[in-house]
């Protein structure tokens, strides 16, 4: 985008969220002040006339879709309807709204779960759809990939330009730390956070440790949403990571380092470990000129001073 384009109305949704947080903290950052969004509780984004009536009203003139109903294995597993739904309806009624009132440049957020299970690594954008998926995570997966291919098919028929993000597995500030419906990372650093405080008692975590898994920071994620946003990016669909991953056991031992817990680890290995290994091929969005600055031990330093200023208002999230 030109300098005079920073003046134009931008909506993210999700804002309340760790990514959409973000984001609207960057676009800040680089002089992006016309930012438009709405709450959950002024906007249900699963309603499709609240949501074509918030665009007639509001008018914005690109769209960044950070709105999701996420979680980890035991969310995905305990409401999978919920899962399947919610985000098809809140994907499906701002794509179309956004097709309606011609917004010209739309950035969708995936996320890597829609690629298959037994993908080759690292998994390439054009893997998606080749095989099954993960059963712990197919409703989550299904819904984003539905919404990838309506971006896909709008940039064919009408020639927008309608982009899909798939990130790997995103953390930082403004997590999710609910044991119920927390991710695989800010799950253990509450865990091992509270086991400390608890006189170093053991910590139960799921599986066996031995699934690989690639992180990035939320910052770097937003990094990334505004490269392409900025920019003339060509295809419709690119994945967002590090390049490098780590073993679930990895990285258990790096954040108890970190937080400084000295009990035991104890691994149950009748849960599930779901997919064996997830690590992204990034080459493409690098080609195009971006690629990740924060290394995982920074950014889990930076994940946990923040989790220790926010006890009593960290992000919790209730299905």
């Amino acid at each position: 985008m030109k300098n005079s384009y920073k003046t134009n109305k931008i909506y993210v949704s999700g804002h309340m969220g760790m990514v959409g947080s973000a984001v609207v903290r960057i676009l800040k950052k680089n002089g992006y002040n016309n930012i438009v969004f709405k709450t959950s509780s002024e906007l249900d984004l699963r309603i499709q006339n609240d949501v074509n009536l918030f665009f007639e009203n509001e008018k914005p003139d690109y769209v960044i879709d950070c709105a999701a109903r996420v979680g980890g294995i035991m969310a995905n597993n305990n409401y999978p309807y919920q899962f399947i739904m919610d985000n098809m309806m809140i994907q499906n009624n701002l794509i179309q709204a956004s097709l309606k009132n011609n917004i010209e440049k739309f950035i969708f957020l995936g996320s890597s779960c829609i690629y298959p299970k037994m993908s080759p690594q690292p998994i390439r954008e054009d893997y998606l759809l080749t095989s099954t998926l993960e059963p712990t995570n197919e409703w989550y997966a299904i819904a984003k990939i539905t919404g990838v291919k309506a971006c896909e098919a709008i940039r064919k028929q009408y020639n927008k330009n309608y982009i899909s993000l798939m990130p790997t597995n995103t953390y930082g500030f403004e997590d999710n730390f609910d044991l119920d419906t927390a991710h695989v990372l800010p799950a253990m650093i509450r865990k091992f956070h509270e086991a400390k405080i608890n006189n170093h008692s053991p910590v139960f975590l799921w599986g066996s440790g031995k699934a690989m898994r690639e992180f990035i920071f939320v910052d770097d994620l937003a990094e990334a949403i505004l490269f392409t946003f900025e920019n003339d990016i060509k295809e419709h669909l690119y994945n967002i990571g590090t390049g490098t991953d780590l073993t679930i056991k990895e990285l258990a031992t790096l954040i108890q380092k970190i937080i400084g817990h000295t009990g035991e680890i104890i691994w149950d290995e009748s849960k599930p470990d779901g997919t064996p290994r997830k690590l992204l091929d990034v080459t493409k969005i690098m080609n195009a000129g971006w690629k990740a600055k924060t290394n995982l031990e920074e950014g889990l330093i930076l994940t946990y001073k923040w989790f220790l200023e926010n006890q009593d208002s960290y992000r919790q999230v209730h299905l």
